[in-house]
């Protein structure tokens, strides 16, 4: 029941305990009981919605940095990641596989701030190698979502 409280959650989190409830065929207390351990054991850390950046009056420059970093002996790379997403910029930060070891997404005003971010706090860290940079410059899908409206097709249609 826990997996699929979390998969509509994870979906829908302001869907409400009673639709849930309906849902899955079990009481609205039951529901209200399963969120409140998952909360309290932090299964579920936060609930967030996605926002259509195109309509936003300022839209936020967001980057994906890949870091290459020197692991520690006693810490691997935990230390160092900690380091990292502990500034207020970073947004997300995952260890990776492949030719870079962590995976950064910041968040910042404009291209400029990003690019600070990245030349003067964290490619000057100890430890950090290397980073490679990449700037969102439209989304289309995120956490599932589909973000603003499917752009129609004006051309007229050409056959042989």
């Amino acid at each position: 029941m826990k997996n699929k409280i979390l998969e509509i959650l994870r979906t829908e989190a302001r869907v409400g305990n009673e639709q849930i409830a309906r849902r899955l065929g079990i009481s609205e207390q039951q529901v209200a009981e399963q969120i409140a351990a998952l909360e309290r054991n932090q299964t579920v850390l936060g609930y967030r919605a996605i926002v259509n950046p195109e309509k936003l009056d300022d839209e936020p420059c967001l980057g994906i940095i890949e870091v290459k970093i020197a692991p520690q002996r006693s810490d691997g790379y935990d230390q160092i990641a900690e380091r990292i997403y502990k500034f207020p910029e970073v947004k997300t930060c995952y260890l990776i596989s492949g030719a870079y070891d962590l995976l950064v997404f910041i968040e910042g005003a404009s291209l400029k701030e990003v690019a600070t971010f990245v030349t003067e706090k964290l490619a000057t860290l100890e430890h950090v190698s290397g980073t490679a940079t990449n700037f969102i410059l439209r989304k289309y899908k995120e956490a599932g979502v589909i973000i603003g409206e499917p752009e129609t097709n004006s051309r007229l249609p050409v056959t042989p």
